[in-house]
């Protein structure tokens, strides 16, 4: 992993959705390259049970999203502001919730992470060679009534499957700083209605 892949990239900004929000993409520092996301609280109206980054929406207290950012993360699972080294940010996403959300990519310390919020069930860290790893991936394409044909990515590793918003965040993160690459094709079409793995 190179995170200097991000120098060079000039983040997609959306503005045109009804609410605001940001996330972290946490690099724990260490010889194992790994990520931090956190599993979503299954009484939550959005996105139950889903994989995410640390984050949520913007208040109006915060400074920026940046600041958005890092308020949930240290929320959600104890993160310190001042221990993050904000590196660089992908790309701004639409999600079906009607928010843009903006990923800001840090460093963070190798310690141990716990739920600190009620909207996280559990912290999972996965390991950088399983989100690369050919055979953890698949994908799928298939229309949905506010985005039109869109492609879903799914990522299986440790008994997790990222998918969604975050699948979508977690491709660019790895094809700016790994030498991976989503396939060009996806592995299937399905129709509009089709059950969504979890």
């Amino acid at each position: 992993m190179d995170l200097s892949g991000l120098e060079g990239h000039e983040a997609g900004t959306v503005s045109d959705q009804e609410r605001e929000a940001a996330v972290v993409v946490p690099v724990l520092d260490g010889p194992d390259e790994r990520l931090l996301f956190t599993k979503r609280a299954d009484h939550l109206p959005d996105h139950p049970g889903q994989m995410s980054f640390p984050g949520g929406g913007r208040e109006p207290s915060d400074a920026d999203l940046c600041e958005t950012a890092l308020r949930e993360a240290n929320e959600e699972v104890g993160l310190p502001p001042e221990t993050v080294d904000c590196v660089g940010r992908l790309d701004d996403i639409r999600t079906v919730t009607r928010y843009s959300v903006r990923p800001f990519v840090a460093r963070v310390p190798d310690r141990s992470y716990e739920p600190c919020d009620e909207e996280v069930a559990e912290v999972a860290v996965l390991p950088l060679p399983g989100l690369t790893d050919p055979t953890n991936y698949d994908s799928e394409r298939r229309d949905h009534p506010y985005y039109g044909e869109i492609r879903l990515h799914y990522f299986h590793v440790d008994g997790y499957t990222v998918w969604g918003a975050t699948a979508r965040i977690l491709v660019q993160f790895l094809e700016l700083v790994t030498d991976w690459e989503a396939p060009p094709e996806p592995d299937r079409v399905v129709d509009a209605d089709a059950d969504y793995p979890v």
